[in-house]
């Protein structure tokens, strides 16, 4: 084993092997983490940004309305009643693939016809 630690050759090869290293750490940081990270703090502040009346859809599939916003989670209203969940249950890509920016117009919507009432 000593024996090919002492084959090796000095000094050039094991200074490039730490460059390139170093190389792929950076590239694994721009393709991977950093893009997670920006991904978490979208859904962070899109579960921050939520309101009552906003048609959300949950990891689950379930989709409803938030009746009540609350420190450790919603209340959404369905068709069944109302349950509470937590925040991190609201999905922003579910939620904007299924309404978009419907969901926020057809709840400016129902708001101005139930002010007029």
């Amino acid at each position: 084993m000593l024996t090919l630690f002492l084959q090796a050759q000095p000094g050039g090869s094991s200074s490039m092997m730490l460059i390139m290293m170093g190389v792929m750490f950076v590239g694994f940081y721009f393709l991977m983490i950093r893009p997670q990270m920006r991904k978490q703090k979208q859904e962070k502040n899109f579960q921050e940004n939520l309101k009552v009346g906003t048609r959300v859809v949950l990891t689950s599939g379930l989709h409803g309305r938030i009746a009540q916003v609350q420190d450790d989670g919603f209340v959404i209203e369905t068709l069944s009643g109302k349950l509470k969940f937590e925040k991190a249950a609201i999905s922003r890509e579910m939620t904007e693939s299924r309404f978009g920016d419907k969901a926020k117009t057809a709840d400016k919507k129902e708001t101005e016809t139930e002010e007029k009432k």
